[in-house]
């Protein structure tokens, strides 16, 4: 009799832990960094944000990305500094579990080996600590009190190698028909869009002609 109750106990003990596992919640793969090693200080690494804002940033520039910023190595410690609030550097691994299920996607100067040296690297660095600590700018202005993310990577390039990694286009030129980009553009202005502001977009920056994708997951 015992041995019947015992093998009835361990089958409703198996039947339990095979609805446990069935019934679950699947979870996102865990994030890997093993090709880490692959990337280069001055590197622009792109995500869809889960921010408030990424989706009328998505659908006014026709991107998928709507955040990135600049990866920096410090020893074997890999970081990205960004314009959020404030601007910062953030460690890679967080950056990347942030961002819309772990997606990023990485780009290089074309001619970063010859571009990109150390000492150029060091002038990129000191322009970017000037930017530290400075708070995100909401309203998208081209000017260096506040920044937004594609408006620093953008500054940096161009003040320390004199290169211009996108477009500069008007706040007018993006699409702005749709209601969730419309939401935004009257909590940001009101009534009173300014058009004429020259925006760097991270699809700008994306799609730059002097870059070139070295890793993406």
């Amino acid at each position: 009799m015992k041995k019947i109750v015992l093998f009835v106990v361990i089958i409703g003990l198996v039947i339990l832990g095979c609805f446990y596992f069935l019934k679950r919640p699947a979870h996102a793969p865990k994030l890997r960094l093993d090709k880490a090693s692959l990337l280069q200080n001055g590197d622009i690494v792109f995500q869809t944000s889960v921010s408030a804002q990424s989706k009328a940033i998505q659908l006014a520039t026709g991107s998928q990305y709507s955040h990135c910023g600049l990866v920096y190595k410090e020893g074997n410690v890999f970081y990205v500094f960004e314009a959020v609030q404030p601007v910062k550097r953030t460690l890679l691994k967080e950056w990347i579990a942030r961002g819309q299920d772990g997606h990023y996607v990485v780009k290089r100067l074309k001619n970063a080996e010859s571009l990109l040296t150390a000492t150029a690297l060091r002038k990129m660095k000191k322009i970017g600590d000037g930017f530290k600590g400075k708070r995100y700018d909401l309203a998208f202005e081209w000017s260096d009190d506040r920044m937004y993310c594609s408006e620093l990577v953008w500054k940096i390039y161009k003040q320390a190698l004199r290169i211009e990694l996108g477009k500069l286009q008007k706040l007018e030129d993006f699409d702005l028909t749709s209601t969730a980009v419309k939401q935004k553009m009257q909590e940001r202005y009101g009534s009173k869009i300014p058009k004429e502001e020259l925006v760097i977009s991270p699809a700008a920056i994306f799609e730059s002609k002097h870059l070139r994708t070295v890793l993406s997951n």
